[in-house]
């Protein structure tokens, strides 16, 4: 295409480089070309990413043979976006590295809207995009960040139940048929349990509290023997400091021993919103943690060791220790957020709100996968290409952090050094109205 053909500056050499390494991860060559050319056009100046306004940029001489191309290997190519993923981070994370170490693994979920019924996953769910039940795609991530950057190295379209257990409807979006429905804690707990496997260098674990409030995810993560600080709800379940459920009854020499622990009218848990509540606002401590658009952010907050109570009358032996950290706002009636962790006892109260506030820095991500490059875009209606589109999206920004990391911080979608000619005149995409002729 006539944008390959064009003299590279040294951003747009970086570039080629990049693409060269990610045209390895699709197979074969005849996939290469429309990678590197679908990667390119989420990069530029363009309202719209979807395929036809990217190949009119890119290639307006061939706009059609460019547009089937490169939906050939979105729609129908055989390829792993997985694959694609673990490439990009092997370029992307050293980079990141030269900053600063990991600090932490982000799971978080991000919902698209979407009309229609069709579209694989498509269901009436919790859109935080919107910030309300609609009509919407939601994808679970699994992002690697340093104190500065972050990038998602694992992407997976949720597939809700009444998907899942759909035939005809999984059959129509070729979902394949080792994909069962999953909650997302699971679909992050799978995520997490590959990037051990793959070598990911680990952080603590971050989340919110639609994953954080999941004993059985925290458990796990204890398992794996990772750190995590993650959100849970002002309802959950805790011992007082230095309490703990009473141990089995004593035996009476018939039947079975007993091995349950107990609770009494008189001996039982509280929530941790009425724990906090009980040790009051003396022992809040103000807490700044980054840098906002016009001040360093900074609140109220405490942290105690307690012990989950969760269920434990079914167990043996008591939940493990762990922090409840608390956010109690200036002028708020009561505490607003709540986190568990299992950091080290020693652990300053500054790291534990550093290290859970982090998870904002996910959001940028999304905000950007979404404004900047195109990652709503997609027409298509298939898992694989929903997939697909997603991996090209994260690749296009993998090289926006990249560059940020080395050279320049305000690298964004539109504003690189990339040369490509404008569209013909006369282009208009296929269906758009005629336009009228002057009077």
């Amino acid at each position: 295409m006539t944008a390959a053909r064009s003299g590279p500056g040294s951003q747009q050499a970086r570039l080629t480089d990049y693409l060269d390494r990610l045209a390895q991860a699709v197979g074969h060559k005849d996939r290469h070309q429309p990678l590197k050319d679908y990667c390119t056009g989420l990069l530029l100046d363009v309202e719209r990413k979807s395929i036809e306004p990217m190949a009119a940029r890119l290639d307006p001489d061939r706009v059609q043979a460019a547009r089937q191309s490169m939906h050939h290997l979105v729609a129908k190519a055989p390829w792993s976006s997985d694959a694609l993923l673990a490439e990009v981070r092997r370029y992307v994370l050293p980079r990141m590295q030269r900053q600063g170490p990991v600090v932490a693994w982000i799971v978080d979920d991000t919902g698209i809207p979407k009309k229609g019924k069709h579209s694989v996953g498509v269901a009436r769910q919790y859109c935080g995009q919107l910030g309300k039940q609609e009509n919407c795609q939601v994808s679970v991530s699994l992002s690697v960040a340093t104190w500065e950057a972050s990038l998602p190295v694992a992407w997976r379209l949720y597939l809700p139940r009444e998907w899942a257990e759909d035939r005809a409807r999984r059959r129509r979006a070729g979902v394949p048929d080792e994909v069962e429905f999953q909650t997302k804690p699971e679909i992050a707990l799978a995520m997490i349990e590959q990037a051990l496997e793959d070598g990911v260098p680990p952080g603590a674990v971050l989340a919110d509290a639609a994953y954080g409030s999941d004993t059985r995810f925290r458990e796990s993560l204890e398992e794996l023997g990772l750190r995590y600080v993650v959100g849970v709800q002002g309802s959950t379940s805790l011992w007082r400091p230095g309490g703990a459920p009473l141990e089995a009854r004593p035996w009476s020499g018939r039947g079975r021993p007993p091995k349950l622990l107990r609770r009494t009218v008189h001996h039982r848990p509280v929530t941790a919103r009425e724990l906090v509540a009980e040790l009051g606002e003396k022992r809040l401590k103000r807490v700044a943690w980054r840098e906002g658009a016009s001040k360093r952010l900074s609140s109220r907050f405490l942290a105690v060791r307690v012990r989950p109570a969760h269920r434990d009358y079914w167990r043996s032996k008591p939940h493990g220790e762990l922090w409840l950290l608390a956010e109690w706002p200036r002028g708020a009636q009561e505490p607003a957020k709540f986190w568990l962790s299992n950091l080290p006892e020693q652990t300053p109260l500054e790291e534990l709100v550093r290290l859970a506030k982090h998870r904002w820095i996910v959001e940028r991500d999304y905000l950007e996968l979404k404004q900047e490059l195109g990652l709503g875009h997609f027409e298509g209606r298939s898992w694989q290409g929903f997939h697909h589109h997603a991996a090209l999206c994260i690749a296009a920004y993998g090289f926006l952090v990249a560059e940020r990391s080395l050279f320049s911080p305000s690298a964004h979608a539109g504003k690189l050094e990339l040369s490509t000619p404008e569209p013909l005149p006369d282009y208009r995409p296929r269906g758009s109205r005629e336009q009228r002729a002057p009077v």
